[in-house]
Parts: structure tokens; sequence; C-alpha cells
């Protein structure tokens, strides 16, 4: 018999392998083209136009938070000259691609899991397999595809507005000269640091959606179950998301 940590274990294990099947099946089908257009289209307004004013607001007080934390620090030492460069750097690398993701996890993946639990909890899950379709096709892979197309755009957009932010505390707040925030940026920030965070972005799509998805099949026990594959989702999605954020970065930003 197994003891009670060792069930854990093994539990956590089966769930590894779940997930890793059910992403492999809805990668499967994505690159077949076995998805619904219409629920596509839908899928991508609600993950991306929808989220956007949340993602842009995140991102624009975190870019002036940072700001004001660097800029004033810096300026102390005689390094205000930098702060662009920094911001730059930092808002492209890290903070667009990760805190957007954040935000997705908590309003997009836990709407993913809420949905799809309820379907399974009355059943309609089990109604589309016995009509002889596939709910991966019908509900994953158009979560799926929105997801990881949508996520590295929102990021696009909270690169910009966040090193806006930025400047306009730095500048108008600090003291820092114009001219220098721009140069500075302009000197540190490469296009490696832009497209590493955008490709950090479409991992961090995927994981939310397979993980959002995941939990919502596998709910069970009515309200309560809904309620807690909900809450799971948002708290393995944001686990997922720093692992693979620390990974991807020794990958992509190691010199």
């Amino acid at each position: 018999m197994y003891n009670d940590l060792e069930k854990r274990v093994i539990a956590f294990l089966e769930e590894i392998g779940d997930i890793t099947i059910l992403s492999a099946q809805t990668l499967f089908y994505s690159l077949k083209g076995n998805f619904n257009g219409k629920e596509l289209f839908a899928q991508m307004v609600r993950v991306g136009v929808d989220s956007l004013p949340v993602a842009v607001v995140t991102a624009a007080f975190v870019g002036m938070v940072f700001a004001v934390q660097i800029a004033s620090e810096f300026v102390k030492f005689g390094a205000g000259n930098v702060v662009g460069g920094v911001m730059g750097i930092a808002v492209a690398r890290e903070l667009a691609p990760a805190l957007t993701a954040v935000v997705i996890a908590g309003r997009v993946g836990s709407a993913f899991a809420a949905e799809i639990g309820t379907m399974s909890v009355t059943e309609q899950i089990d109604a589309i397999y016995a009509m002889g379709s596939d709910p991966i096709k019908h509900l994953v892979v158009p979560r799926f595809i929105a997801s990881t197309l949508m996520l590295p755009i929102l990021t696009i957009f909270a690169d910009l507005i966040g090193f806006f932010g930025g400047y306009l505390v730095a500048v108008y707040v600090i003291g820092i000269n114009s001219y220098g925030y721009m140069d500075s940026a302009s000197s540190f920030l490469k296009m490696n640091d832009i497209t590493g965070g955008i490709i950090k972005a479409v991992f961090f799509g995927m994981i939310i959606s397979i993980i959002g998805c995941f939990k919502g099949m596998k709910t069970t026990g009515g309200a309560k179950g809904v309620g807690e594959a909900t809450t799971n989702s948002v708290v393995y999605s944001l686990m997922a998301i720093f692992v693979t954020n620390y990974f991807l970065s020794l990958i992509l930003f190691k010199r």
C-alpha cells in the first residue's frame, strides 16, 4: 500500500503525463488545421481585444513604478544617463512578457477552466464524445491557438506602454534629460531583447491555455469542483510561467 506522500507523487506524475498528452494532441490538431474558425476568432477577441485594457494599464503603471525605483537611485550615483537603456531592457525582456502573462492567466486562463469545467460537470463533454466528436478539437485547440497568437501581440503593446510610462516618470518626475533617456535606450536595447520577450510570450500563451483547458476538462464535483479547477488553473499557470521564464531567460539572454 502507498502512503500519503507516495500517492501525492504518483498523482502529480499522472497529471504531468495527462497534460503532456493533451499538449501533444492539441499541437497535432493545431498543425493539421482541425479547428473551428469562427470559434478561433471569438477566442482571439476574448484573449486579445478584451484583455488589452487591463494589460495596458498594468504595463503602464509597472513601468512607471519601475522608473521611480531605478531612476531615483541611478541619479544619486550620477548614472541617470543609462536609465532609458535599463528601462528598455527590463521591460522588453521581463516585465512586459511576464506581467502580461500573469494578467492573462488570471483573466483568461481562469475563464477557460471555469467554462470547460462547467461543461464537464454538466456532462456536455461526455455528450461531445457520444456524438463521435473530439472536444479537444472544438474546445481546446481554438483557445490554444488564440492564446499563442494574441499573447505576443499584447506583449508588444505592453512593451510600448511600459517603456513610455517609464519615460514620463523619468523625464517629468525625476528630471532626467529626455534625449539622454532615449539615446541610452537606443544604445542598450537590441532587437534580440524584444524578440526574446515575444518568444517568451508565445510559450506563456501555450502554458496558460493548456493548463486552463486541462483543469476544466478534469473537473468533477459540481460547482465546488469548478471553483477549485478555476483556482488551480491560475496557481499552476503562474508557477509554470515563472519556472519557464527562468529557463527561457537562460537560453535567450545568456551572453
